[in-house]
Formats: structure tokens, C-alpha cells, sequence
């Protein structure tokens, strides 16, 4: 059996923090916040947004980079040091990512594709038609081996550019691309907000993004919706940002990274809702309607249809649609590289395999999915689902039996907060057991039944229910069940020679 490898390390706070906010800031700031908040009482919603943030996002961030830091390592290298039962959590978060990297990069081609259409506006009048149509080619639901060229290629191009990147590691990989990429990403898009600022219209769609709808406030799925919000777009609970954390030095202030994150994530998110309801407030100006009759404000609808549509009739259009892709394509490669990570460094230290060998086994493998299942023209049923199940089952599962564990069980956070105020100059008080133990996974436990009973007793959406079955449960049963078989295989490096207590100074007590 081969010694643990010597670990990687971020150059310092400041290359964690941009990495840490580069997988946090992805599509779904920008195609998801903005609708969240508008269909869930417009300005009332930043209320339980922040209450959100406060009681469970930046909590939730805070355990999964105090597990990171003090067992130094993956996912399931993490949950084996604190108990060998508990290995297939660790598989269970490295599937989650592996699945939902799977389809993430389908997204970030159709991003790259549509810069270089956003030049000459090539989507024409219907930008409906040419989406479902001319570029996916969609078909009805069902298994196709029908693959669409126009996506496979540039497909095959970013998993090229992601491979490369985590092969190069840590610092030369992971922290040169963020330290570039994410202030250039802040400056584009807050140029491109600007620009929406000054559109005609622009107020009308302000108004109605951030008129309150006070009486929304006593609605509980109100609530549920800003906590599944903050939640999903932090990147918490299913292994990034533990993982990410493992290689901070040891004196590192970790407190204090977890705020900058956590409001950095959510400032980034009001900028995008900014953006977008000026951009749709001239659509509607243009096109002789309210803010409130525009339809597909949210996801994919909203990013490669409605606002085709509104850089079609917007002076300079070209050039904003080129930097609006581009501020997609941008964000989301950078969480994508954050999810093969998480599958590179479990696939390394569990194989005792070389760095550079285990990035290309974690991205070959989901590379493989990705193109043979959502590059086909049945690819965008099978992301809508597969999308659906693994981040509203799924993480939220993880998230549950996580806190569930560390709290009850191995009853760890006592410890994890002395980790977390050791160097830390801000420090964490009990209320952190409350929220960590009680409060965030009671509301997720809400959220997964209510989720879960609307999936069993109506489906989802108007796919066909075996479709449904296959793409979803199946796929959330596999996960769990490869998770388990993993677990079960014998370890090539001695990562259970660990002392945690040894990461501290000498004398260092577990409950200080």
C-alpha cells in the first residue's frame, strides 16, 4: 500500500477564495436567481434569500470546509477518516458530480456555439425553432443514438480544455484559471449590466424584479424556494468546496473565506437578476407587453431563446450577445472544472494513481456520457430530467445524511467548530450547532418530501413516465448503489494513517 501523495496546496487565501467563488458563480446565477426571485414575491424574496444565506448557506459552507481542511483529503477520504461506515457518502458526492458534470459541459458548448451565432444573429426571427430545431435537432422523448454534430464537436473541445486544466493541478490548473478568469468574468458581465441599464425599458423590468410582494412572505414555498436557491448555487454539501478546502495551508484563516464566498456568490446573483430584468424590461417594451406576459424568464428557455430574441432587436445586439455567451461560457467552466475535480482527487488517492492519470479517467468517463447521452438529439429531455432528480433528490439527500451524521453520530461539530476558530479571526459560535444540526437539514427534509411525493404521484413535467423512471430514478438508484460498490474496493494509498488532532500545533486538544 502506497503513502498518501504530498499534498497540494492553493498559493494562499486569495487564489482558494477566487476558485472557491469561480465554482460557486455558474449558469445558475444567471439563468435561475433572477426567475426564483421574480415568481417568488419580486424585492420581498431578498428577504428569505438572505435569512437563507445567513442560516444555512454560509453555515452548510462553513462544515464542508472544515471537514476539508482538517481530514485533508477527498470526499470519501474525509468521511473514511471520521468513520470507515460512512466511505459511500464520500462515492455518493463524487457521483453527484460525475453525473452532473456529465451534463453540464452539453451546456457550455451550446454557450460556445452561441457566441459565434450571436455575431451574425444566425437564430433568425423564431428563436424557438432554431434552438429545439436547427440547433438541437430535439426529438421526442426516448433513448436516441442520434448524434448532433454541430453540439459532439464542440463538446469534445471543452472536455479537452477541462482535462487539460485539472491535469495541470491545483495551483498551475485550478488557481491560474480562476485568478484570470474570475475578475474577468465580474468585469464583463457588470459592463453588460450597465449597457442593460441604459436600455429603454430598462426601469419597467427593474420595478418589476424588485417591487415587493410583501403577502408572498407567509407563503412556506416561498421560503423552501431561497433556501433551495442558496443552497444549489453555493456548491455545498456534495463535495466541491470540501474538496477544495483540503488544500489550504494549515494556517489558513478558513472562517473568514467561507463569508467572502457566500457573499460574493450571492452579490453576483443580484448583479445577474439586475441584468437580466433591465434586458427584459426593453422586451417588453418592445414588444408592446408587460414584464408579467413575457414568458421563459428562467433556465435554458431563458438563455438561449428569450435573449437571442432581445439581442435581435437591440442596437449593437451582436456584440451584447457575444459577451453575454461568453459570461456564460466562463462561469460555467469554471464550476465545471471545480465537479471533475472532485472525481479526479477520490479517483487519485483511492487508486494511488498519478494526478495527471486520474483527471483523465474522470473526465474520459463523464466525457464518454456526455457526449454519447446529451450531444444526441434527445439530449436536452434527458439533461431536463436527469437535471431535475440528481440536484432536488440527490444533493439534498447528501446534504441531509451529511449533517445528519456529522451532528448525531459521530457527533464532530464541537471539534470541527474548534478547527473552524482556531486561526480564525472570526470566530463561530454554538448558534453554528443550531443551524448545521437542525435548521437546515429540517428545511431540506421539507423540501426532498414535498419534492419526492410531487415525483411519485404526478411525474414530472409531461415526459413519459418510463422515461422518467429511466433517466431519473434509475439513474439516482445507480448512484447510490456504485457509491456503496466502491466503498467495498480496497484502498492503493494508506489514507487511514491519520491523526487529525496532529494537524494542530503540539498540544493541540480536540474541544478546545
Amino acid at each position: 500500500m502506497n503513502p498518501p501523495a504530498k499534498r497540494e496546496q492553493w498559493s494562499g487565501q486569495y487564489g482558494f477564495i477566487l476558485a472557491a467563488v469561480g465554482s460557486a458563480i455558474g449558469l445558475g446565477n444567471i439563468w435561475r436567481f433572477p426567475g426564483v426571485a421574480y415568481t417568488n414575491g419580486g424585492g420581498a424574496f431578498l428577504v428569505p434569500y438572505l435569512v437563507a444565506l445567513l442560516t444555512a448557506g454560509i453555515p452548510i459552507l462553513l462544515l464542508d470546509y472544515s471537514l476539508g481542511h482538517r481530514y485533508r483529503g477527498s470526499s470519501p477520504t474525509v468521511f473514511r477518516r471520521i468513520s470507515r461506515k460512512w466511505e459511500a457518502l464520500g462515492w455518493f458526492h463524487v457521483l453527484i458530480c460525475l453525473v452532473i458534470m456529465a451534463y453540464y459541459a452539453v451546456i457550455l458548448a451550446w454557450a460556445v456555439r452561441y457566441m459565434f451565432f450571436s455575431v451574425n444573429e444566425a437564430w433568425g426571427e423564431n428563436t424557438l425553432n432554431f434552438f429545439v430545431g436547427d440547433f438541437l435537432q430535439l426529438s421526442d422523448p426516448g433513448a436516441s443514438s442520434e448524434v448532433v454534430p454541430g453540439i459532439f464537436w464542440p463538446l469534445v473541445a471543452v472536455w479537452a480544455a477541462a482535462a487539460i486544466v485539472i491535469a495541470l493541478g491545483v495551483t498551475r490548473g485550478l488557481e491560474k484559471l480562476s485568478r484570470f478568469f474570475i475578475p474577468f468574468l465580474i468585469v464583463i458581465f457588470a459592463a453588460l449590466v450597465v449597457r442593460a441599464l441604459f436600455l429603454p425599458g430598462a426601469a419597467e423590468g427593474l420595478n418589476a424584479f424588485f417591487t415587493p410582494n410583501w403577502s408572498a412572505l407567509a407563503n412556506p414555498q416561498v421560503w423552501i424556494a431561497a433556501y433551495s436557491q442558496i443552497f444549489f448555487s453555493l456548491s455545498v454539501a456534495f463535495g466541491i468546496m470540501l474538496t477544495y478546502s483540503s488544500y489550504l495551508g494549515k494556517r489558513t484563516d478558513v472562517t473568514s473565506t467561507g463569508f467572502v464566498t457566500g457573499l460574493a456568490n450571492s452579490s453576483f446573483e443580484i448583479l445577474a437578476g439586475i441584468g437580466v430584468f433591465a434586458t427584459l424590461g426593453y422586451m417588453a417594451m418592445q414588444s408592446g407587453v408587460g414584464v408579467s406576459e413575457l414568458e421563459g424568464i428562467t433556465g435554458p428557455i431563458l438563455s438561449f431563446v428569450t435573449f437571442p430574441a432581445i439581442i435581435s432587436l437591440m442596437p449593437g445586439g451582436p456584440v451584447f450577445g457575444f459577451v453575454f455567451f461568453a459570461s456564460l461560457t466562463i462561469a460555467g467552466f469554471t464550476s465545471l472544472v471545480s465537479l471533475i475535480q472532485v472525481v479526479s482527487a477520490a479517483v487519485q488517492e483511492k487508486f494511488g494513481l498519478r494526478r495527471r492519470l486520474a483527471s483523465l479517467i474522470a473526465t474520459g468517463v463523464a466525457g464518454v456520457a456526455s457526449v454519447f447521452v446529451f450531444s444526441t438529439t434527445n439530449g436536452l429531455n434527458a439533461l431536463d430530467v436527469v437535471d431535475k432528480f440528481i440536484n432536488e433528490l440527490g444533493i439534498v439527500t447528501a446534504a441531509i445524511v451529511m449533517t445528519g451524521l456529522i451532528t448525531f453520530v459521530a457527533k464532530k461539530l464541537p471539534e470541527l467548530r474548534h478547527h473552524l476558530n482556531y486561526y480564525s479571526s472570526i470566530k463561530i459560535g454554538s448558534w453554528w450547532y443550531a443551524l448545521v444540526g437542525v435548521v437546515t437539514p429540517a428545511i431540506l427534509t421539507v423540501t426532498l418530501v414535498l419534492t419526492a411525493y410531487s415525483l411519485i404521484t404526478e411525474g414530472y413535467d409531461s415526459y413519459p413516465q418510463t422515461f422518467v423512471y429511466q433517466y431519473g430514478w434509475f439513474m439516482i438508484v445507480a448512484v447510490v448503489f456504485i457509491s456503496f460498490i466502491l466503498s467495498f474496493v480496497p484502498w492503493r494509498t494508506n489514507v487511514d494513517d491519520y491523526d487529525p488532532v496532529a494537524f494542530h500545533d503540539a498540544g493541540a486538544s480536540l474541544t478546545k
